[in-house]
């Protein structure tokens, strides 16, 4: 999903991970979790907070919301509680 790219500076190539802003709708899809739910594990700090656009419209960086399930993923092979 994500691929490090190149970025060339002042000649030396520095790897660059491109983030995007998802709406709530995509992050849900994302985590597999409910609405309810998600808002539950950001205020039990086990989930990352959105990021304030405008005043009506928070953001979550994509990013942030892969790291949250690839740690979720690694939870459950080590036999650890789940979030």
């Amino acid at each position: 999903m994500f691929t490090p790219q190149l970025v060339h500076d002042a000649g030396k190539a520095q790897p660059v991970t491109r983030d995007r802003l998802i709406r709530l709708p995509e992050v849900l899809r994302l985590v597999g979790v409910g609405k309810s739910t998600w808002y539950t594990l950001i205020d039990q700090g086990k989930a990352p907070r959105g990021v304030q656009i405008t005043p009506r419209c928070v953001a979550w960086s994509e990013s942030a919301c892969m790291a949250w399930v690839q740690a979720r993923l690694a939870d459950a092979q080590r036999g650890a509680p789940q979030a």
